[in-house]
């Protein structure tokens, strides 16, 4: 279906999912769960696919869709969360600092008639790395390894630089991505940051192969992330399958479904190379959370009893829920 044929006028109240590949995510049967469980109240969530780097105005389309109409209440976005903002940034009545910071939107929600945008990012991708991470974990000399300048990427340095104790920091930060302008975007960005004792190196790593490189040269301990989509929105891996990974080092991939290459090689390397892997549930759970706290204007907490609940009501029906 074409995206713009899917803005029909919600006749109940409706909280959107705008993705790429909606249908196949493990929301479409969480979010039913978890809005039983929250007391959310006669509320269905729908999705809105849009090409990756679409028509600027197709997303300027689903903006004001959501904007005017009264039953559509706000949404969470992923591929497009920078796209999107460039493109309908002026028909938002309000953004956050973090989102006119990042210059994107990850979260779209109404208050008192109007229309927010947010990014959740920053405090979603930070939770969720605090979550594997041992304390004092960085006094070992590891350093982290970020593949990919996206906005996910830089939403975690964004939160590692200025919402985590220096304590909890790593000195060294490599970022790498296919292509210069988005290292260069970064780099300039925190350039805005002022010092935070963290040494950002920026990479430009075209194939897989210059990826391989950047990671042989990581110390043991380091942790190394997937943050370029590839393996969810686009199949493959930034790393071919004769990458060696830091020993003992902590592998996470960003993504929870997908062909999931980058897990599957972390994987097999796991019992020779003494190494943690993780995978995106964690970063799942506090992503949706968060927007729909956000949207519906209720707390819910970040970890504790209540929190792991919501955990297990969404491994509980999520089809794409897969053991590491």
């Amino acid at each position: 279906m074409n995206t713009l044929d899917s803005l029909i006028p919600a006749s109940r109240p409706t909280f959107y999912f705008i993705g790429v590949s909606t249908g196949q995510s493990s929301i479409m049967k969480v979010f039913p769960a978890w809005a039983e469980a929250l007391g959310l109240g006669d509320v269905v969530i729908r999705g809105i696919d849009c090409k990756v780097h679409d028509d600027p105005q197709v997303y300027r389309s689903v903006v004001d869709f959501i904007k005017h109409d009264p039953l559509s209440l706000g949404g969470l976005v992923t591929t497009h969360k920078l796209d999107l903002f460039k493109a309908a940034r002026d028909l938002f009545d309000e953004v956050d600092p973090h989102a006119a910071f990042l210059g994107e939107a990850s979260c779209i929600s109404k208050r008192g008639g109007k229309l927010c945008a947010h990014a959740k990012d920053p405090l979603t991708s930070g939770l969720s790395f605090e979550a594997f991470i041992p304390s004092g974990y960085w006094k070992s000399g590891a350093e982290l390894c970020l593949l990919g300048a996206g906005g996910s990427s830089l939403a975690l340095t964004l939160y590692l630089a200025t919402l985590i104790a220096a304590d909890k920091r790593p000195a060294v930060v490599h970022v790498t991505n296919r292509s210069q302008p988005r290292l260069d975007e970064m780099r300039h960005i925190h350039a805005t940051l002022g010092a935070c004792g963290i040494d950002f190196r920026y990479h430009l790593c075209p194939a897989a192969v210059d990826n391989d490189a950047v990671v042989a040269t990581l110390p043991a301990g380091s942790v190394v992330v997937n943050a370029t989509g590839l393996g969810k929105d686009a199949p493959g891996s930034p790393l071919t399958d004769a990458v060696r990974f830091p020993q003992k080092g902590i592998v996470w991939e960003f993504n929870y479904r997908g062909d999931l290459l980058f897990l599957d090689q972390a994987l097999r390397q796991k019992e020779s190379a003494g190494l943690t892997v993780e995978d995106g549930w964690v970063y799942f759970i506090h992503g949706w959370t968060r927007v729909i706290a956000e949207v519906f204007a209720i707390d819910i907490p970040v970890s504790g009893p209540a929190f792991d609940r919501l955990g297990a009501v969404a491994a509980a029906v999520s089809p794409n829920k897969r053991k590491v």
